[in-house]
C-alpha cells in the first residue's frame, strides 16, 4: 500500500486497509469551508468508514458487500448525527473500493470514482470505475475554472454539484444514507483467473485518465516491478509539470491471490 496527501502539511484525507481476505480504499471528499456542517471533517469520515467496513468484512463475511457497506455508512452516521449536519449536501462524502476474497471467487464493490483494476491471466485487465460524477461534474468545469479557487462562488458552485449527490439522475457516494450502497457497481470473478488487483483512489489513477502516461495493464507491471509509491511518483512529476493542483492518492495492490 501506499498513501500519500496532497502536499506536504495537508491531512490525508483518504483512507486505505487490508486484511488477509479483504481490501478497502475510502477516498474521502469535503468542500473547503464546510466545517460548520461537521466539526470532524472529511478525513474522520473516510477513516471511520474504512474502519467499520473492514471490521464489518471480518465479522460477517457471509454478508453481501453492498449490505456491509450500508451498514457502516449506517455506523458512521449514527457516530455523528448528534452533533454534525450529516444531511446538508456539502457535508462529508467518500467513494469506495472493496475486494474481498470468497471461496473460490473475487468478488468487488465499487461506488464513485475510484478504480478497482483486477489483472486477468487472459487477456486484458478488467477496470471498474462509475463514471456518473465524472459525466456530471464535467457541466460545472469551466464555470469552476472562471472563478477564484476557494472563494465563495467557488464553493456556492461546488455545493450546486455536490447537490446530484445520492439522487435520481445524480450520482451516488457513502455520505449519511445506507441507501447509496445499493447503487455501487459489483460482481466477482473466479480468482483463478486472476494475476492481481489494485484499488486506486481517483488521485493515484491520474496516471491513466488524466496524464495518460501509460494504460491500465502498464500500471500493474509498474505496480508488480516497483510498487505503488512509484506510481505516485510519476503523479506528482506529471501534476507538476503540468501546473495541476495535487490530489491526495492511495493505492493498495494485491497479490498471492490464489494463496489466500
Amino acid at each position: 500500500m501506499a498513501s500519500v496527501a496532497a502536499r506536504p502539511g495537508r491531512t490525508n484525507e483518504d483512507f486505505t486497509g487490508a486484511m488477509p481476505t479483504a481490501a478497502v480504499l475510502v477516498d474521502g471528499a469535503g468542500i473547503p469551508g464546510a466545517e460548520s456542517t461537521c466539526r470532524h471533517g472529511v478525513a474522520w469520515y473516510a477513516t471511520r468508514l474504512g474502519g467499520s467496513l473492514l471490521g464489518l468484512l471480518a465479522r460477517l463475511p457471509d454478508r453481501s458487500l453492498p449490505a456491509l457497506l450500508a451498514e457502516a455508512i449506517e455506523q458512521v452516521t449514527d457516530d455523528h448525527q448528534d452533533t454534525c449536519d450529516v444531511a446538508d449536501p456539502i457535508s462529508p462524502s467518500a467513494t469506495v473500493a472493496v475486494l474481498r476474497l470468497s471461496g473460490g471467487l473475487v468478488e468487488y464493490l465499487v461506488l464513485g470514482d475510484s478504480f478497482l483494476v483486477l489483472g486477468r491471466a487472459d487477456g486484458a485487465p478488467l477496470v471498474v470505475s462509475d463514471p456518473r460524477e465524472v459525466i456530471i461534474s464535467r457541466s460545472y468545469l469551466p464555470a469552476l475554472a472562471a472563478v477564484p479557487e476557494g472563494g465563495d462562488e467557488y464553493r456556492r458552485i461546488l455545493q450546486d454539484l455536490r447537490a446530484n449527490r445520492n439522487r435520481a439522475g445524480g450520482f451516488w457516494v457513502a455520505k449519511d444514507d445506507p441507501q447509496a450502497a445499493d447503487e455501487a457497481i459489483t460482481g466477482s470473478c473466479p480468482i483463478s483467473e486472476l494475476t492481481g488487483a489494485a484499488l486506486l483512489s481517483n488521485g493515484a489513477s491520474r496516471i491513466v485518465d488524466r496524464f495518460q502516461l501509460t494504460d491500465w495493464p502498464g500500471v500493474l507491471a509498474v505496480l508488480a516491478s516497483s510498487g505503488p509509491a512509484e506510481i505516485i511518483h510519476q503523479v506528482r512529476q506529471a501534476e507538476a509539470r503540468h501546473g495541476v493542483a495535487a490530489d491526495d492518492a492511495t493505492i493498495a495492490h494485491c497479490t498471492g491471490l490464489g494463496a489466500a
